[in-house]
């Protein structure tokens, strides 16, 4: 049986979910897909929780569209009542040397985005539990923090069933080329028309689209940790400890407060080996422990010791220099693309799916830097 919708959209994860509630605002009739479920283990945006901050280096575009997106999450908060963002506040620490640093102040400061610039040692008086010898300087953002990463996509698409989205839990063959698309199989046996589709499934893209994009987005295995802070111990937590970047440190360690009692998260934002987001082992290595192990106790000594309550596997998918994928597929009319969001694209869910809304109805120029025709095979990620 064939079901037919204005646009069906493939992907449940942050990217998904908010193109389908922009597009189910607009009148239109939704169909949403994802083979695991939202935010499920598998996916991208699957994990606990998502650092939304505003700096980017001098890249102001960025800035502006994480400015959007985050009263948006607020709001959408606020009308189903749950308390998924924590203003934990947003720490950079660097060195005078770091120009990413010096562009992030620039851009915050002309953006109106309300930031401090910090001394290393107001670093380790606001801070005691955190060392950085090798920081001169950082940047606080104390009106950013974190977002409750996987209750938010499930909310966003609890929300949208509830009011006339239709979630098909299935995989999606792979189209065929055409000049247009007219429906998708689903592995469970159902055919979904549409007059629009988009495919926003993340690590998934290179394999439905191999000769389009297996050399676009490179989906790759990144390891997550949670340690377990000591028992009667708030430093660890809000408000003593923000989510901090240590973007002067090569592999550009970021870290998360303990919050709803999960742990201490901390991962290492350099990009791991190829992985499979279907038949992936998601365990960590011993090497990898060690070589955390080894950064606590230079920059977190009060933890060095603290056990691992929790490891995730996960994966980035991204372009090769971290802008997103957002454009018509070259030779079918009526399918779209968005992906390449890993690693920093999470708080930008909002400002995405109303962007690509915008493209579809609204035939809004777009942006130069998300057009396939800007891709390339190379990797050099420039957008942190």
């Amino acid at each position: 049986m064939t079901k037919k919708f204005d646009f069906a959209v493939i992907g449940a994860g942050v990217f998904g979910a908010w193109i389908a509630q922009y597009l189910l605002r607009s009148g239109a009739s939704v169909a949403l897909a994802d083979a695991y479920g939202a935010a499920n283990s598998r996916a991208s945006s699957g994990g606990e929780t998502r650092i939304i901050r505003m700096g980017y280096g001098p890249d102001e575009f960025y800035t502006r569209w994480a400015a959007r997106s985050l009263p948006v999450w607020q709001e959408f908060f606020a009308r189903i009542e749950r308390p998924l963002f924590h203003k934990t506040g947003v720490l950079w620490v660097s060195d005078d040397a770091d120009g990413h640093l010096t562009g992030t102040l620039k851009v915050l400061d002309e953006a109106g985005v309300l930031c401090e610039k910090l001394t290393a040692e107001q670093i380790r008086q606001r801070f005691p539990q955190l060392s950085f010898p090798d920081a001169t300087c950082g940047i606080y953002e104390p009106l950013s923090g974190v977002l409750m990463a996987r209750q938010s996509v499930q909310a966003l698409v609890q929300d949208a069933v509830e009011h006339g989205l239709e979630f098909f839990s299935a995989s999606v063959l792979a189209p065929t080329s055409q000049e247009k698309l007219s429906a998708i199989t689903t592995s469970a046996g159902d055919s979904i028309a549409a007059g629009t589709f988009v495919f926003a499934c993340g690590p998934w893209l290179p394999k439905l689209f191999p000769g389009l994009l297996s050399e676009l987005i490179h989906p790759t295995r990144q390891e997550v940790f949670f340690l377990g802070v000591p028992p009667g111990n708030g430093r660890y937590g809000m408000p003593h400890m923000p989510a901090w970047l240590h973007h002067n440190h090569p592999d550009r360690v970021y870290a998360l407060p303990d919050l709803e009692n999960r742990g201490f998260k901390v991962a290492f934002d350099v990009h791991g080996p190829a992985i499979d987001p279907d038949t992936a082992e998601r365990s960590t290595g011993q090497h990898s422990i060690e070589k955390l192990r080894s950064y606590l106790g230079l920059h977190v000594p009060g933890l060095k010791g603290a056990p691992l309550v929790e490891t995730r596997v996960c994966q980035y998918e991204n372009t090769w220099n971290g802008d997103f994928l957002i454009d018509r597929h070259p030779e079918m009319e009526n399918v779209w693309l968005v992906g390449g969001g890993s690693g920093h694209g999470f708080k930008h869910g909002p400002a995405v799916g109303e962007y690509v809304k915008a493209q579809i109805l609204d035939s809004q120029p777009p942006e130069s830097r998300f057009l396939l025709a800007a891709k390339e095979s190379r990797r050099k990620r420039t957008v942190y």
